[in-house]
């Protein structure tokens, strides 16, 4: 009994001498869960930003095929063909986003092999609202998915600046869901694609970087503008009859939005609302500017006057280059890249164009073709580890990324990666446009030519003097 008495009063005597610790456990407890509330609010906040800062360079992309390269494209061809040629923009806009959602999505994003995604994505069948950890941490991926499909959009409407005035639409239509399915599709899952042959960031053939399209967009789009321009032919009266621009204040207006457009093309490429998004806009700012300036200065030695055609035109070939490099390169190193694009492509639209005679309507090829190639290995050069760390040694320590830094290959695998890229759309297209020729044949008749596409082939004027 008094044995107990002992314990009974010992117990209470214990609890208040282990009260401390017992408080301060709970304490502890409390503080951890207010840590993992910030860390969830943390995250949800980056999240958020992230999302909110993707979804906008979507809406950036898609305003740079309408209005932006409508614009652009549409002054600068002849009054009579100004609405047929802002109608391949615009229409572009609705057959490659159904195109994009129905299957290209999952040819380009879905695990598969080196050259070809799966099917996975079908219909956008499993994308939704929660990220896919493949390509991003924090946004939905619906997001991701959406801003990739504006370039989708746009560009093939840049193909179309080859064949402007004498192509049939049902031609470009036929053209534009093949060249998707053939060339864009399969060329987006090689270089950006989980296991894709070309992706830099995964255990690639070749790794080739490309930040924001260099070589799927513009190298792509630039050959076969080439191969387009080549098959139909040249324009009636081509090199004999006058076929200035219309309308360059349209032209201008275009080339604007292509410019402000451009922060969402490569910007948004980070895929975050980060340093490297700062980046990107820096370079892409800075690789236009350059760009410009030089282009201006190559017509100013050459013809005694800058124009507002070379200048715009400037702004557009240094845009084009600096976008592969655009999160791997210095805001210094955009501006030499910017300046060379300048000079190169003024020199691929006035002089060599010229000497070999073929009709690339709206250089299509002098600008995206040679400017993407020109970026691309440039980017191999100038690409530095103070940007972007791509490449790891065995102890997870940065390694050296272009040639500048001492990683000369870099400059070979973006030279074979621009060139795998030109080799299949080149061959691919001149394919297309012999199933499309066989099938609805791809030029206008020459009295529609005379005539102009507005009128023959959309019974519409963008112009009607008489109303």
């Amino acid at each position: 009994m008094h044995t107990q008495r002992t314990l009974r009063a010992a117990i209470p005597a214990a609890i208040l001498a282990f009260y401390p610790l017992l408080s301060f456990g709970q304490e502890a407890g409390a503080l951890e869960q207010r840590l993992k509330t910030v860390e969830a609010a943390a995250s949800a906040a980056q999240s958020s930003a992230d999302n909110a800062w993707v979804l906008v360079s979507a809406a950036l992309v898609l305003m740079m095929t309408g209005p932006g390269l409508a614009l652009f494209y549409g002054g600068l061809v002849r009054r009579k063909n100004a609405l047929s040629t802002m109608m391949h923009s615009f229409a572009l806009m609705a057959v490659m986003s159904i195109l994009w959602a129905v299957v290209g999505y999952s040819i380009a994003f879905d695990t598969g092999t080196s050259f070809f995604g799966g099917f996975a994505y079908t219909m956008l069948h499993g994308v939704g609202m929660t990220p896919n950890a493949a390509y991003s941490a924090t946004l939905p991926h619906l997001t991701f998915m959406v801003f990739q499909m504006m370039f989708a959009v746009i560009t093939p409407a840049l193909i179309s600046g080859a064949f402007a005035e004498r192509m049939k639409f049902s031609a470009m239509l036929l053209f534009t869901v093949l060249w998707g399915l053939l060339v864009y599709f399969p060329l987006a899952h090689m270089v950006w694609g989980s296991g894709g042959f070309l992706n830099a960031f995964g255990d690639a053939g070749i790794p080739c970087l490309d930040f924001a399209g260099g070589t799927v967009v513009h190298i792509s789009s630039g050959v076969s503008a080439l191969v387009c321009a080549l098959y139909l032919g040249k324009r009636r009266g081509y090199g004999v009859e006058p076929m200035k621009p219309h309308n360059l204040t349209l032209s201008l207006i275009g080339a604007c939005l292509l410019w402000v457009g451009w922060f969402g093309f490569n910007a948004g490429s980070a895929l975050a609302a980060s340093g490297l998004a700062a980046n990107a806009f820096v370079t892409t700012h800075l690789g236009a500017a350059a760009a410009t300036l030089a282009w201006i200065l190559m017509e100013w030695l050459r013809d005694g006057r800058p124009s507002v055609l070379g200048g715009i035109s400037g702004a557009v070939a240094g845009l084009v280059a600096i976008t592969p490099g655009a999160g791997f390169v210095t805001p210094g190193s955009s501006l030499a890249i910017g300046f060379a694009a300048g000079i190169f492509c003024y020199g691929m639209v006035v002089i060599v164009k010229k000497k070999f005679g073929y009709d690339d309507a709206l250089d299509a090829f002098g600008i995206h073709g040679a400017g993407g190639f020109l970026g691309a290995v440039l980017t191999g050069v100038f690409a530095t580890t103070a940007v972007n760390t791509v490449y790891k040694d065995a102890a997870g320590n940065a390694t050296a990324l272009g040639l500048l830094e001492g990683n000369a290959m870099q400059v070979v695998n973006q030279f074979l990666g621009g060139l795998l890229a030109a080799v299949l759309a080149g061959v691919a297209t001149l394919v297309i446009l012999k199933i499309c020729d066989i099938l609805v044949g791809v030029r206008v008749p020459e009295s529609h030519e005379i005539d102009g596409l507005d009128i023959t082939l959309h019974g519409e004027e963008a112009y009607n003097l008489e109303s």
